[in-house]
C-alpha cells in the first residue's frame, strides 16, 4: 500500500512539473510575441497575465489588451481575452472573447458587444500554428461604428476548415440568424415593400484558395491573399425577398477577381428599391433599371424572379449585359 501512495505521489509531482513547465514555456512565448510586435512597432501591450486550470489544462487571461499594426492601420482593444489549452494537446485552443471590444480601422472605429464570443483552434503545427481548423460561435452581438448606426444579430457561426490535400484552400461556413440592421437602414427602409425589420437568415458556403497558408506568420508578416473563391451557395432571406448565388471567381495579384456568379433574386424589384435608398444606385436610374431588369426576368417566365450572371472582367463587373462599374478589390490588408 504505501508504494502505491509513492507511485501515486510521484506521479502527482510529475505531472505538477509538466503543468508548470508547459504554464511558464506559454507565458514566456506570450512575452516574446508581443516583444518581437513592439520591435517592429506595432502597439503590444497588455496589463497583466493570469494563469490557472490546473491540473488538466492550460488556462491564460491576457486583461488590458491593445494590439495595432501601423502598417495596415488595424487595432484592437479588449478588457481581457482568455485561451486554454488542454496539457496533452498544445494544438487545439479555446478561446474566449469579452463582452466588449474595439477594432479600429483606416475606415474607422467599430463597437463590439456580445453575449457569447467563443471559438475553438486546432493547428496541423503547434510550432507555426498551421491553421487546420477554426469555428467561431456568436450571440447576441451588436455592432456599433458610432452616430446610431447600430446593428446586431442574434446568432451567428463561422467554421473555416483547411481542405484535404490542398493546404492552401479551405472550406469556408459562415451562417447568421436575426439580423437586425442599423436605424438609420431601417428608416431608409420603411417604405419599401416586402422587407421586414429582421434579416431572417444569411448563409455562405464556399472554397476559398490563398497563396500561403494561414500561420501565426500571416499576422506577423504578410496576409495570404485570395488567388481563388468558388462560392457553392450564398444565400439571404429578408422578408419575402430571397436571394441565392453561386460560382467561381479568380483573384489576381492585384486583388482583382473575374469569372462568373449566377444570382436568382425572388421580388428583385424591392432589392433595386433598397439600392436606391442605400444610395448605390442614383434615384434617376431607378426606372430604367427596373425596366430592363424587368426584360431580363420576363426571359425565364417569372417577372418576380431574375435569374442572371454577375460577370467579373477586365476589372468590371456586369449584370447581364448591364455593366455595374469597377470590380472589387479583394486584397486583404
Amino acid at each position: 500500500m504505501s508504494r502505491l501512495v509513492k507511485w501515486a505521489l510521484l506521479l502527482a509531482l510529475a505531472f505538477s512539473a509538466l503543468w508548470l513547465g508547459a504554464a511558464f514555456a506559454l507565458q514566456r512565448g506570450l512575452a516574446g510575441w508581443f516583444e518581437a510586435r513592439r520591435d517592429e512597432g506595432w502597439q503590444a501591450e497588455y496589463a497583466r497575465l493570469e494563469s490557472r486550470g490546473f491540473p488538466a489544462r492550460l488556462e491564460m487571461r491576457l486583461v488590458g489588451l491593445a494590439l495595432a499594426d501601423p502598417e495596415t492601420g488595424l487595432a484592437w482593444r479588449a478588457p481581457d481575452f482568455a485561451f486554454s489549452v488542454p496539457v496533452w494537446n498544445p494544438g487545439r485552443i479555446s478561446a474566449i472573447w469579452s463582452e466588449e471590444q474595439l477594432i479600429a480601422t483606416p475606415l474607422g472605429k467599430i463597437a463590439l458587444r456580445s453575449r457569447r464570443m467563443q471559438a475553438t483552434v486546432a493547428f496541423n503545427r503547434f510550432a507555426d500554428l498551421n491553421l487546420a481548423r477554426i469555428a467561431l460561435d456568436l450571440a447576441g452581438l451588436s455592432i456599433s461604428s458610432g452616430e446610431g448606426r447600430e446593428s446586431a444579430l442574434e446568432e451567428g457561426r463561422l467554421v473555416l476548415e483547411q481542405a484535404e490535400g490542398a493546404p492552401y484552400t479551405y472550406r469556408l461556413h459562415f451562417e447568421v440568424a436575426g439580423m437586425v440592421p442599423a436605424s438609420p437602414v431601417l428608416r431608409a427602409i420603411a417604405h419599401v415593400g416586402r422587407l421586414s425589420e429582421r434579416i431572417e437568415g444569411v448563409r455562405l458556403d464556399a472554397l476559398v484558395t490563398f497563396d500561403a497558408p494561414w500561420d501565426r506568420f500571416a499576422i506577423e508578416d504578410r496576409r495570404p491573399q485570395v488567388t481563388r473563391i468558388r462560392i457553392e451557395r450564398l444565400s439571404a432571406d429578408w422578408g419575402e425577398v430571397a436571394l441565392w448565388m453561386a460560382g467561381a471567381l479568380e483573384v489576381d495579384a492585384a486583388g482583382t477577381p473575374s469569372g462568373q456568379i449566377t444570382v436568382r433574386a425572388k421580388n428583385w424589384r424591392e432589392m433595386v428599391a433598397l439600392a436606391r435608398v442605400a444610395g448605390i444606385l442614383p434615384e434617376a436610374f431607378e426606372e430604367s433599371v427596373v425596366r430592363a431588369l424587368d426584360f431580363l426576368a420576363s426571359l425565364s417566365g417569372d417577372r418576380s424572379t431574375l435569374d442572371t450572371p454577375l460577370t467579373f472582367r477586365n476589372g468590371y463587373v456586369a449584370f447581364g449585359p448591364f455593366p455595374l462599374g469597377p470590380a472589387p478589390d479583394l486584397t486583404i490588408r
